[in-house]
């Protein structure tokens, strides 16, 4: 394989994340997280931006760093193009752009989804292709047919909210703070699935949320209105009935999408990926089975730039560069 040192940039949302890759081998992984977000329940698009100005800089030099690496050393540059929010990823990409013109190497454009899939190749074990991959995180879900480093194919997705935001809406609706899916992760291992929500009836591999959390919102309303401390006395396991269905929800589709494509390799990416209940759904699907599955490293589930230098390496080996006038999309295609 060709040589290359490739300085990876993230910064779709709310983290500021700089990695270095070198011929496909990690030397640094930095993510600046902001926590300025969770006193407004969410966050908030013109503070994020705001927050990746200041923390850009010290990021991306802590990641040159750690990696024992100049800037002079860099083959190319990779960054998140999109999706995500578009004033945050204006500015991790206009970085990018102008670092890469002043050191006259390329610009590689990073779909933030596809870095997602692409995590499994930071470390050992990796997966074989073709294999299936079920990226959740909250702003999507989704099943792809992973064939090559660079050629995925969606073969379902969710017809409105994604599971990250079912976690997210549904935590707040059980007035935890933002965010809630980690939250309602440690709660649910404390309680029982003893409540029942329903299950949407989607045509084949796709998913839809929306009803999930207007059915979980009229159980609450309808409990509290008699009982005050329903939420609070029933708190975990509420927490634990709530993952559980989004879980079934997840698994059901990623079980008809093997028996669909006889795939049986199988792993998971995304944000949602680092919650416990999904990842020992999976494992407890390998062993009964008979899947090979693959659960990323905790630290590269959630949005890091490492995934993004792993996205860009392979890009660098097919001298697939970013034109001069390329820019960010907060809606960027797949494709």
């Amino acid at each position: 394989m060709k040589e290359a040192t490739i300085l990876g940039i993230e910064s779709s949302c709310d983290d500021t994340a700089a990695a270095v890759m070198e011929n496909g081998h990690l030397l640094s992984n930095v993510v600046s997280s902001q926590l300025d977000h969770k006193a407004f329940g969410g966050v908030i698009p013109e503070v994020a931006s705001r927050a990746h100005v200041e923390h850009i800089i010290p990021v991306v030099k802590k990641a040159l760093e750690e990696a024992g690496k100049d800037k002079t050393e860099l083959s190319a540059i990779a960054c998140t193009q999109g999706p995500g929010l578009l004033g945050s990823l204006i500015v991790g990409y206009t970085f990018a752009r102008s670092l890469a013109q002043s050191l006259e190497i390329p610009l590689i454009a990073v779909n933030h989804m596809h870095a997602h899939v692409l995590a499994h190749f930071i470390e050992e074990p990796k997966p074989k292709f073709p294999f299936i991959c079920l990226t959740v995180s909250g702003g999507h879900t989704q099943l792809l047919v992973v064939e090559d480093y660079l050629s995925m194919t969606i073969i379902g997705s969710t017809l409105d909210d994604a599971a990250g935001e079912a976690f997210d809406k549904s935590g707040k609706m059980l007035g935890l703070s933002y965010p809630s899916g980690p939250q309602i992760d440690r709660l649910a291992r404390m309680g029982k699935p003893v409540f029942e929500f329903p299950e949407p009836q989607v045509p084949e591999l796709m998913f839809s949320f929306s009803g999930l959390k207007t059915s979980i919102l009229y159980f609450l309303q309808k409990e509290t209105k008699h009982d005050k401390s329903f939420i609070s006395t029933n708190l975990s396991d509420l927490c634990a009935s709530i993952q559980e269905r989004i879980i079934t929800i997840l698994m059901n589709k990623l079980t008809l999408a093997v028996e669909k494509t006889g795939i049986k390799e199988v792993a998971i990416a995304g944000g949602v990926s680092a919650n416990s209940g999904l990842r020992e759904a999976l494992r407890e699907k390998a062993t009964t089975e008979g899947w090979n599955t693959f659960i990323p490293k905790l630290s590269y589930c959630t949005d890091n730039a490492a995934m993004v230098a792993m996205n860009g390496y392979f890009k660098f080996l097919e001298k697939d560069y970013a034109a001069i006038d390329s820019a960010p999309s907060a809606r960027l295609k797949w494709n």
